[in-house]
């Protein structure tokens, strides 16, 4: 069975899978130069944008932006502070919380980081028509469609429980 026929039988859920796979496989590829994984990534390009519109968002507030666990979040922030790309500084308003921003360094190397990768997304859109295509517009739809649908995890197990 060629690729092609493999991938026409696979389920959804399995496609997504590889889709994420491969994304997150050619980010990684492409920030490494810059000392960023994927991850790293998603936290400084999300503080950008963020930053951009005038936000200085919490820790949790990135984690909830971006997906990851809170946890996992203040891992990498901490990791990107040591390399001079983040500062986190306490709030005020509430102690416990770290507030996140990109130092000068941080946006110089996340801007660069956002060109690759915009070169990715371009290189990955292409088969629809590129990214300002109807198709990848519709796409992105049917994307943020997807993740807005609740997942409940434990309703098949609860199914199944006697």
């Amino acid at each position: 069975m060629n690729e092609v026929s493999a991938a026409e039988n696979a389920t959804a859920g399995f496609l997504v899978w590889r889709l994420s796979m491969k994304w997150r496989v050619a980010v990684d590829r492409a920030v490494a130069p810059l000392g960023l994984t994927h991850a790293q990534y998603a936290l400084v390009a999300s503080l950008y944008g963020m930053g951009r519109s005038g936000e200085r968002p919490s820790q949790r507030g990135l984690a909830d932006h971006t997906g990851l666990e809170p946890l996992y979040v203040s891992k990498l922030a901490r990791a990107l502070e040591a390399a001079g790309l983040v500062a986190r500084t306490r709030d005020p308003g509430d102690p416990r919380a770290m507030r996140l921003t990109l130092t000068e360094q941080g946006r110089e190397v996340t801007g660069r980081a956002i060109t690759v990768v915009q070169g990715l997304l371009d290189q990955l859109l292409e088969p629809l028509g590129g990214q300002d295509s109807p198709r990848a517009h519709q796409f992105t739809r049917d994307l943020v469609a997807l993740l807005d649908a609740p997942l409940d995890p434990h309703a098949e197990n609860e199914k199944e429980q006697p």
